[in-house]
């Protein structure tokens, strides 16, 4: 699986965007597809998973009510929808793919496959 990461930029407290990673290689409509990002200086963290079907997402506590996670089965994206975007926020965001598991998994260590990253920084 190769995953493309793409629509990080900079952007202003309170404001919004989206990161897209699209797919390819791979039957993406069985793949399990997740967000993780890695700040200057931190280990990378789990953002948001979702199922095959879309229809189970899973969120870390900070970005509830405030990230979407969705996909396009059709178009083998996967998309990260950040409204209200904080400082915190501010990271690289990196796509990954995990091609054993029918449900999401928060670990790193259980995704095979990983985008370049986009960066996301958010000014105060």
């Amino acid at each position: 699986v190769q995953l493309q990461a793409s629509g990080g930029g900079l952007v202003q407290a309170g404001g919004s965007l989206r990161v897209s990673c699209a797919a390819s290689g791979r039957t993406f409509s069985r793949t399990v597809m997740g967000w993780f990002r890695q700040a200057s200086g931190k280990e990378r963290e789990f953002v948001a998973a979702i199922s095959w079907s879309g229809a189970i997402t899973d969120y870390i506590d900070s970005v509830k009510g405030r990230f979407t996670i969705s996909r396009d089965n059709a178009k083998n994206t996967v998309y990260l929808q950040m409204n209200n975007l904080k400082p915190e926020d501010t990271a690289v965001y990196y796509c990954a793919a995990d091609a054993h598991r029918s449900i999401s998994s928060r670990r790193l260590v259980d995704y095979d496959y990983w985008g370049q990253g986009t960066q996301v920084t958010v000014s105060s």
